[in-house]
């Protein structure tokens, strides 16, 4: 794992990124492993951002503690692990640049989706549909979150498809939504670990940045009532569209 000055700079940006989503720009956070990937590889990037994630986890499911859906909770779940499953035994027996490749795919994917939903208005499962498949698509969704968050740590908008018609409070849909997430970033340790993805190294630079993540968290609490969320999020989306590419093209000359 490199640490040279360029190294510690984009490492940097993508933990404040990921601290500013914490901290109240939801969905921005998409963009800290790819970023990191460009720079050290796509599962060395998931594994370094994952320690500091976790400690994020913590204080956001404290705050949430008694704000959250069971049911919501119970259905996801499930498929959210089935999907880190998938993630392991799709990450141990490709090569690297495919797994680039996937990271490059999904970052693209994900941001075209998030921009279109800024700049205008993607369409809602309709309540009536999602009551009726409401098992099949839980199952769903949380295979979808749980593959692309081992992936690339960027399993919201499979989450926020499925959860959005329930029409859930604001304080209640995103403590359902730490709390999930909590629990896939937990299921993604063992996968990792046998993936021989965690270091000494790796986790001394991990814990390097966890106060950075805790105060770019605290400033982002700040921030949101000031800044226009919407342009931010737009910014940054856009920016993660070109990180997806720039990987796809690293993938793409890894292949020869």
């Amino acid at each position: 794992m490199p640490t040279d000055l360029t190294f510690y700079a984009v490492v940097a940006i993508a933990v404040t990124i990921l601290g500013l989503s914490k901290g109240g720009f939801p969905g921005i956070g998409m963009a800290s492993a790819p970023l990191v990937a460009t720079v050290v590889g796509p599962m060395a990037a998931v594994s370094l951002v994952l320690p500091i994630m976790l400690v994020q986890d913590v204080i956001v499911v404290l705050i949430y503690r008694r704000s959250f859906h069971t049911g919501v909770l119970l259905r996801m779940v499930p498929g959210g692990l089935i999907g880190i499953a998938f993630a392991y035994y799709f990450a141990a027996s490709v090569p690297e640049w495919a797994v680039l490749l996937a990271l490059g795919v999904v970052s693209v994917a994900f941001s075209i989706w998030a921009l279109v939903g800024l700049l205008a208005a993607i369409p809602q499962l309709e309540p009536a549909v999602v009551r009726r498949w409401d098992g099949t698509l839980a199952t769903l969704a949380g295979w979808s979150c749980g593959f692309t968050s081992a992936i690339a740590h960027v399993g919201y908008p499979p989450y926020q498809i499925y959860v959005m018609p329930k029409n859930l409070s604001n304080a209640m849909y995103v403590g359902t939504s730490a709390i999930f997430f909590a629990a896939l970033d937990l299921a993604k340790v063992p996968s990792y670990a046998a993936l021989g993805l965690f270091s000494l190294e790796q986790l001394k630079i991990s814990a390097m940045f966890i106060p950075l993540a805790i105060l770019s968290s605290w400033i982002g609490a700040v921030l949101v009532r000031y800044l226009d969320t919407r342009r931010f999020q737009v910014i940054i989306t856009a920016i993660l569209l070109v990180i997806g590419l720039v990987l796809i093209g690293q993938a793409l000359l890894g292949m020869s």
